[in-house]
């Protein structure tokens, strides 16, 4: 049996407190995916060492118990390329490891070359290969579709093992603000790959200005949806099973459930389980 299903769930958030608030949201009405992201500002958020071994242990049964598949976004600015963000990564790792993730989200860097970008990755897919977690790469302001395009053709070609457990994280708000598709996230995904993996989605929106992160359906998707019903087509085309992470924690907090509710209209039987 391999399961086809679209998760939708919501993220921790640096402005949260308890730092487990959002999660707690998440177990409460329902949601079955959530994200992790240590993030700390000016004295506020978090960072794994803020959660211990108990608090950690509670989030991995609590999870088990309510079916919430569990990622973990890497602190940011996360660059392989760089020497120092080993311990960092480490960290990210034992934690994500500690709370049963399946999945590690990463920031794609271009600074150095796709090339050294996808050398660098590659020891990272493999450490979490033996521990069974998946990892997604996530496209940031500065990165277009050929970027993806490039390093998931060189991954493909260099014939890894374990390359069928890394994908893209596709981020819409970011790809709205991309520079070559401004204001058209749609085709930032139709110019992907079609056999490039998406296997993580991170949903939020904007005007085309800022990365404001605004809940979907309150900024221009509240007057107009089509564009969120092609995303959510596309996705179906190109036979997405991941989560939504609804990146945000709002005022009023409700706008999450409002959110998830109309995804998932729009999903439809596509939840269903396929049995292969």
């Amino acid at each position: 049996m391999k399961e086809k299903r679209i998760r939708i769930g919501n993220q921790t958030s640096f402005s949260a407190s308890p730092i487990t608030l959002p999660f707690e949201y998440a177990v409460t009405m329902g949601f079955d995916a959530f994200e992790w992201f240590p993030d700390k500002r000016s004295g506020s958020g978090w960072t794994e060492d803020d959660l211990s071994q108990d608090t950690r242990s509670q989030i991995k049964k609590t999870a088990f118990e309510h079916d919430i598949k569990l990622s973990v976004h890497t602190v940011w600015p996360s660059n392989l390329l760089e020497p120092e963000s080993d311990k960092s990564l480490s960290k990210t790792i034992a934690f994500a490891q500690d709370i049963g993730a399946s999945l590690l989200n990463i920031h794609l860097h271009k600074d150095a070359g796709i090339e050294a970008y996808g050398k660098a990755i590659i020891p990272l897919i493999e450490r979490l290969a033996d521990i069974d977690i998946k990892l997604s790469i996530e496209n940031t302001l500065d990165t277009e579709p050929q970027d993806f395009n490039e390093l998931f053709d060189y991954l493909r070609n260099i014939g890894s093992a374990h390359s069928y457990r890394v994908g893209m994280c596709l981020d819409l708000g970011h790809a709205n603000l991309c520079e070559t598709t401004r204001n058209d996230y749609l085709r930032f995904i139709d110019l992907l790959d079609p056999q490039l993996p998406i296997i993580h989605v991170h949903l939020h929106e904007n005007y085309g200005d800022i990365d404001s992160h605004l809940p979907i359906f309150t900024g221009p998707a509240g007057n107009d949806p089509s564009g969120i019903i092609g995303f959510i087509e596309r996705l179906k085309n190109r036979n997405f099973s991941g989560a939504i992470i609804l990146e945000q924690w709002p005022e009023p907090e409700e706008l999450l459930n409002d959110a998830r509710k109309r995804l998932l209209e729009m999903i439809g039987s596509y939840m269903e389980p396929d049995v292969k």
